[in-house]
């Protein structure tokens, strides 16, 4: 009995860490829709190592940000990783400049960005292709420039 308060009190601390570790992202299409995810976001080089593996579902409107603090090449692979996902590759100023749909659960294949990339969106495999999500679309979140102010290149 001692103990439900304790764990009661890490619960709260653990859950309010869990949600600060959370951020809203809007993807705006070329043709006007806006769609919104609650992301995890992945800062540090331990949570971008890990990313989403082990997670045996996500839901469609949720998803995890990497972010990078200058623009380099990014590259990710899908070992460990129980479901397909779609990765968004993001310039300094939001547009999406690449998309590797529905990557294979549980192999060493390598996505590539292509280019140096500000950030990543992942996102459950076939969302975007659902949505019209298309290279060109822009990620609006205060990480990214506004509308073409700024670029990796």
């Amino acid at each position: 009995m001692r103990l439900a308060p304790l764990a009661l009190a890490l619960l709260f601390v653990f859950g309010a860490c869990a949600q600060a570790d959370e951020s809203e992202v809007i993807v705006e299409t070329r043709d006007g829709a806006h769609y919104g995810f609650t992301v995890e976001m992945a800062l540090t080089p331990e949570e971008q190592s890990r990313g989403l593996m082990y997670r045996t579902a996500l839901g469609e409107e949720s998803g995890m940000l990497f972010f990078y603090p200058s623009c380099t090449p990014a590259s990710f692979w899908m070992m460990n990783t129980l479901i397909p996902l779609d990765m968004i590759f993001i310039e300094a100023d939001g547009r999406i400049v690449r998309i590797a749909e529905m990557t294979a659960p549980e192999t060493l294949d390598v996505h590539e960005s292509g280019v140096p990339v500000n950030g990543v969106l992942e996102v459950q495999g076939g969302l975007t292709g659902r949505l019209g999500i298309e290279e060109g679309d822009f990620v609006r979140h205060p990480w990214f420039g506004e509308g073409g102010e700024a670029t990796c290149g």
